[in-house]
């Protein structure tokens, strides 16, 4: 099938994000094209869908929407209608399903998942926390964290601490180095720890692109006069293997993020604190 590129646009009547995710999730299944998007977000007035289906006229293609207003999608169906593009309401069948299910109606308010209630509070403080205990900062208040991350350096422990923070997840993380001592808080907690692991060839990689990316400066010197075992394939393996051998040995689960990305990694470890091992068996 030769190549082709795909115009879709997304009409929301939020910010558009859950649209995207789910179409970006389902346009990875067609690598043979090309795809783009065109958002049309917090569409919520006559005029503001006038001026999406305006747009949509200038360059035509498939339309998506995600409106939870009845009368706003009505007019969207009308005029993509009229213009002769095919239009998805994925949030249909989703909001029949739950009616018939909970017995009641939806609210058919725009972004109810965005409002600033309980969860949204626990996210902004969860960010707060990722920030304030990132690379073994404040040690102390690790007993504070939901999960304890710990891994050697650049095994994507920040950024898997962030995601699981927009999450509601206070997640702080710990590097493992081998001739540094761990602070001792971290033996005796209450909460999950978790491992991160990569393949040592991928390791190297990302550290060399790493290394090659920083302008050497004072606060630096350790790792620049360290630089040659930083990325020596054997120095890694045997560093890798190390922490695999530490979290064995105090029964920390080991989650491997080779060739993942981080919503996948923050996805096992959920999954790993919603259905954590039996006591006795390996995470």
């Amino acid at each position: 099938m030769p190549h082709r590129r795909i115009l879709l646009h997304l009409v929301s009547g939020a910010t558009g994000q859950t649209l995207d995710s789910m179409l970006r999730a389902c346009v990875a299944q067609f690598p043979e094209h090309e795809f783009e998007f065109q958002h049309w977000n917090l569409i919520r007035t006559r005029n503001q869908l006038r001026r999406a289906l305006t747009g949509i006229a200038s360059a035509p293609g498939p339309v998506l929407s995600s409106l939870t207003e009845p009368d706003l999608q009505q007019h969207l169906e009308e005029g993509c209608a009229r213009l002769g593009v095919r239009l998805l309401d994925v949030m249909t069948q989703a909001l029949t399903l739950l009616q018939d299910v909970t017995g009641s109606h939806a609210s058919g308010r725009p972004g109810g998942q965005y409002v600033m209630d309980d969860n949204y509070y626990r996210r902004i403080d969860a960010m707060h926390f990722v920030v304030e205990h990132d690379d073994g900062q404040q040690a102390r208040e690790l007993k504070e964290a939901d999960v304890v991350l710990v891994g050697v350096s650049r095994s994507s422990k920040t950024p898997t601490c962030f995601y699981l923070a927009n999450r509601g997840i206070k997640a702080a993380n710990v590097p493992l180095v081998m001739e540094r001592p761990l602070p001792d808080e971290l033996f005796s907690l209450d909460i999950p720890v978790i491992g991160l692991t990569i393949d040592p060839d991928s390791l190297v990689e990302i550290r060399r692109t790493r290394v090659s990316s920083m302008v050497p400066t004072k606060s630096r010197m350790d790792m620049a006069l360290n630089e040659s075992r930083y990325v020596d394939p054997e120095e890694v393996r045997a560093e890798l293997l190390w922490a695999r051998r530490l979290c064995a040995r105090h029964g920390w689960p080991v989650v491997d993020v080779t060739r993942r990305s981080v919503e996948e990694t923050s996805a096992a470890i959920l999954d790993i604190l919603e259905h954590p091992a039996p006591a006795g068996l390996p995470g």
